[in-house]
């Protein structure tokens, strides 16, 4: 069992707010189209957008760029709590069961996956429920984001900062559930087609087909969790419009039909590409000394110098664990 390594708690978290901050305005366009259409809920009734490309264009002429930023501070407070926990405890675990990379099996990577993201996905719910009302809310919501979170914790309490918490531990564990799976068997396909090597292109090619399947399993439960979460049920109040989830997903698919379940599949899916692009590079500058504390550890630092870019393989073995964010 080797030595606790929290290197890559750091980089993880940094590469996951950098990519992040490149990506929410897809992320803004996917909660603006799930929420709308709503039947029983008259400020979310109309149809206000036809499709990924047409919310961004609305958004941005009708309330400016910065509505297409309006949440950003709560999803960075996430992905350097959510993305930092996960990344870290995903390749903690790992190390606790094996020692190296080469003797990790697929069952052990889908278990530590399910595992880290469940627990740091119910950590970093608050954070998710006010990223979620400020997207929907854009330039009419007043006030920062402490005095945002202080106004949900007095007029909903605890409660509130947790809404949809369940649906968040069900979201990660499917994802990393069906995602790992699809994406080994793809790079290995992939690999011993001969058409490509152990690349980068591999690995983004790779992503790009665990991310069709993660979006097609998990993107009901992302509109049943954002319409959860953005529902305001006061304290003292039996004024609300889904009674929980199994009420939300069923009046969701009796008034809407059932493709309402994947509205904002597309951003859902498309935001994965450029998530990659934009946190690989990162991961790239900060791999060389996390791996060479991994092999520091096992008696192996003369073969690695810190200063020394990581290879393809190595480079891959951390970005693998980028993917589920």
């Amino acid at each position: 069992m080797s030595a606790f390594n929290w290197k890559p708690f750091v980089y993880g978290g940094l590469a996951s707010v950098t990519a992040e901050c490149g990506t929410f305005p897809i992320d803004l366009t996917k909660t603006r189209l799930q929420i709308q259409g709503q039947a029983h809920d008259a400020k979310f009734m109309e149809i206000r957008y036809r499709g990924m490309v047409h919310a961004f264009v609305r958004i941005f002429r009708e309330e400016g760029l910065r509505a297409l930023y309006s949440g950003i501070a709560p999803a960075v407070l996430r992905q350097a709590s959510y993305g930092t926990i996960k990344i870290g405890t995903y390749q903690s675990l790992k190390r606790l069961f094996v020692d190296r990379p080469e003797d990790e099996t697929l069952i052990l990577n889908v278990c530590c996956g399910i595992l880290s993201g469940v627990i740091s996905s119910c950590i970093a719910n608050p954070t998710d429920v006010l990223k979620i009302r400020m997207q929907v809310q854009g330039s009419l919501i007043q006030g920062g984001m402490v005095g945002n979170f202080i106004n949900i914790y007095q007029q909903e309490g605890t409660r509130g900062l947790w809404k949809g918490v369940s649906l968040t531990a069900q979201r990660a564990a499917i994802v990393v559930g069906v995602e790992l799976p699809v994406y080994d068997l793809s790079k290995k396909h992939l690999i011993k087609s001969g058409h490509m090597g152990d690349t980068v292109y591999t690995h983004f090619l790779s992503s790009l087909a665990c991310g069709l399947a993660g979006a097609i399993a998990s993107n009901p439960v992302e509109v049943v969790r954002t319409r959860m979460m953005n529902q305001r049920v006061l304290l003292n109040s039996s004024s609300f419009c889904y009674k929980g989830t199994l009420d939300c997903f069923l009046q969701t698919w009796r008034n809407e039909g059932f493709f309402a379940l994947y509205k904002g599949f597309w951003p859902n899916w498309l935001r994965l590409g450029p998530w990659n692009i934009i946190a690989c590079p990162v991961t790239s500058l900060s791999a060389p000394a996390v791996l060479y504390q991994e092999s520091e550890i096992r008696g192996q630092a003369n073969s690695m110098s810190s200063k020394s870019f990581p290879s393809t393989q190595q480079r891959g073995q951390i970005e693998d664990a980028l993917r589920y964010i």
